[in-house]
């Protein structure tokens, strides 16, 4: 008995994912920055004014840290992809993992503006791609990352596989 559903059709595993999320201390002084703001609101008064800074104030800096580390980079289907923007592997000539002095040289003063970056600072190592594509003025992607190696060795490896 054959299968009715073709392999191009079902998505592979991805070959490397990561979250980029805030670390718990990050989340710590977040909420209590938040509840320290919703504090100086209230101030003690009475009313209304007692309890709705903190029924304001203290869910949206949840929602705020929830959104600072929704990002997620995965390697899947031959293409690296960083929140919504994806980049086919085809395009890809080299990977470079960086450590943070890298990362810092790389987006520094002498950055280049056309590079597509996406950096976390609570996250020091990253990973440079470099593109070989002529139709894109995009020379290289800045990529944060917990484990950079790892992520440039799944680049290169789905790379080498999909050649």
């Amino acid at each position: 008995m054959t299968s009715s559903r073709s392999s191009a059709t079902v998505p592979t595993a991805p070959d490397h994912r990561e979250r980029l999320s805030l670390p718990w201390w990050l989340w710590l002084a977040g909420l209590a920055a938040a509840g320290i703001l919703a504090a100086e609101i209230w101030m003690g008064a009475d009313g209304i004014r007692a309890w709705l800074p903190f029924a304001v104030v203290l869910p949206v800096a949840v929602a705020a840290l929830w959104w600072l580390g929704r990002i997620e980079v995965a390697v899947r289907d031959g293409e690296l992809w960083v929140d919504d923007a994806h980049l086919p592997l085809r395009y890809v000539a080299d990977v470079i993992p960086l450590d943070a002095a890298g990362r810092r040289e790389v987006l520094g003063p002498g950055a280049d503006p056309l590079a597509f970056v996406v950096q976390r600072p609570w996250l020091p190592g990253a990973v440079q791609v470099l593109l070989d594509d002529p139709a894109d003025p995009t020379p290289f992607w800045v990529v944060s990352s917990r484990n950079p190696v790892r992520l440039a060795e799944a680049v290169l490896a789905a790379r080498a596989a999909r050649q």
